[in-house]
């Protein structure tokens, strides 16, 4: 089952085209006649789980959801509740006691029990034998007596919270915005939720539920980018660059470059980069980079400006506890690793002089990134990361010349959207096979 984000889909109506800014900030676009194109509306994906006791089906539970099929696991979008349906076909013995419906959000770091930190937990009653007990409007009559008898239905609209407080590093409490279903195969850290239907019925008798793990997206938009770079995505020209576009790009410290040629000519240059502001990005899009470099020598700028010796890359850092309920005391655990690198051109509009190369790039972000995230004992974050140039005959120390943090976002920024300008046959290649659902994270039902 497929649980990647992007593959996802929204059933709520979205108006297609751009999104307008007022008109002094940036000169009109056309926008899409909507009334000679109307919407098509996504019908929500139906998820069904049953349960079966004494050779029958007692429960049925149905979701509806933003997955693209119902072979995927049920997913929901910040702001959507989760909707759905729960038949009940009650016999005279099953004497249930109440059933209740409820959403858990976890964070698992190990195999044991402590290594689980539950950082969301809500319950909706849904029907009780107590009178005192908030029941769950039921269009059938069955459902409204005091013991369930026949089949009896309830709709399900439950709505998610947009923010939870828990405890952060220290052990004070803090607000956190839900966190993004988090499943790879190379990683031990995870964050899972479920929901689950809790059939209790009276002493000595065995309760039932049926679960299921289901995905969550929130939604994260970056800033509005500049305006010379909206007007260029919006006509498809190239990016304005650094030096004339100032409100459009993060000049980062100047770094020098050293390199040893054929083990004995010592050389350097002088690198100036530039990242697109603000440093907030849309999965899916990209990031873009400029670096203009300046130096003594024409032949060893030359060297150092070739694109592909120029590395650049996005680096993934996941960070959590080794226990998640010792928030104080448990040991730190690290992965690093390189999710996107910078294709490299001449940058447009620059005329080569002597002393100084400019060239332009971008990042290519995957569909499938991770948003960046933090919450209690988790955290994901992403940093851009200028390491050594690889220049042929040529050594240097290995470690990187820059670092700066960036933030990756699941939603687009309003104006136009960023337009991709390396070619095509750079494309990163897909890390789709680093996504899975483990066995124990889809459709449980048993008793308890």
């Amino acid at each position: 089952m497929d649980v990647s984000p992007p593959r996802y889909r929204r059933y709520s109506t979205v108006r297609p085209g751009l999104e307008p800014t007022s008109g002094d900030e940036l000169p009109a676009y056309t926008r899409r006649n909507t009334l000679a194109q109307p919407v098509a509306r996504h019908e929500p994906t139906e998820h069904v789980y049953l349960l079966t006791e004494k050779n029958r089906t007692f429960v049925t539970l149905k979701l509806y959801s933003s997955a693209k099929s119902a072979k995927s696991l049920p997913t929901f979008f910040e702001k959507e509740n989760i909707n759905g349906t729960l038949e009940i076909n009650a016999d005279k013995g099953d004497s249930i006691q109440s059933i209740t419906a409820i959403v858990t959000g976890r964070i698992i770091t190990g195999s044991a029990a402590a290594d689980s930190f539950k950082f969301l937990s809500q319950s909706l009653p849904i029907w009780s034998k107590s009178a005192d007990v908030p029941r769950v409007p039921s269009p059938t009559d069955a459902a409204s007596k005091t013991k369930l008898l026949g089949r009896c239905e309830w709709p399900l609209s439950i709505p998610l919270p947009r923010t939870v407080t828990i405890p952060n590093e220290s052990g004070s409490m803090q607000t956190y915005s839900l966190p993004e279903t988090f499943l790879e195969r190379r990683t031990t850290a995870s964050i899972q939720y479920d929901f689950t239907i809790q059939i209790s019925r009276g002493m000595l008798r065995t309760n039932s539920q049926i679960k299921t793990a289901f995905g969550y997206v929130p939604s994260t938009r970056p800033g509005q980018a500049s305006l010379l770079r909206q007007l260029a995505y919006q006509q498809c020209t190239p990016l304005v660059g650094p030096h004339s576009d100032r409100d459009g790009w993060k000049s980062l410290r100047p770094v020098s470059a050293r390199a040893l040629m054929y083990r004995t000519a010592k050389v350097e240059v002088q690198c100036s980069l530039f990242l697109a502001k603000p440093l907030s990005y849309t999965r899916g899009t990209t990031l873009p980079c400029y670096l203009t470099l300046q130096g003594a020598d024409d032949n060893t700028l030359d060297l150092f400006a070739t694109p592909s010796a120029v590395d650049l890359k996005l680096q993934r850092r996941i960070r959590f506890y080794g226990a998640a309920t010792e928030l104080s005391n448990g040991p730190w655990n690290e992965t690093v690793e390189d999710v996107g690198h910078a294709t490299w051109w001449p940058a447009a509009g620059t005329r080569i002089r002597s002393g100084v190369r400019h060239l332009e790039g971008e990042i290519k972000l995957a569909k499938d990134l991770r948003p960046t995230t933090a919450i209690g004992c988790f955290s994901i974050s992403y940093h851009v990361v200028l390491r050594p140039f690889d220049i042929p005959h040529s050594s240097s120390d290995n470690r990187s010349l820059l670092s700066e943090p960036v933030e990756i976002a699941t939603m687009h920024a309003h104006g136009p959207r960023p337009q991709a300008y390396s070619p095509p046959a750079y494309a990163s290649p897909s890390r789709s096979d680093d996504f899975y659902v483990p066995s124990q994270a889809g459709l449980l039902v048993g008793y308890s």
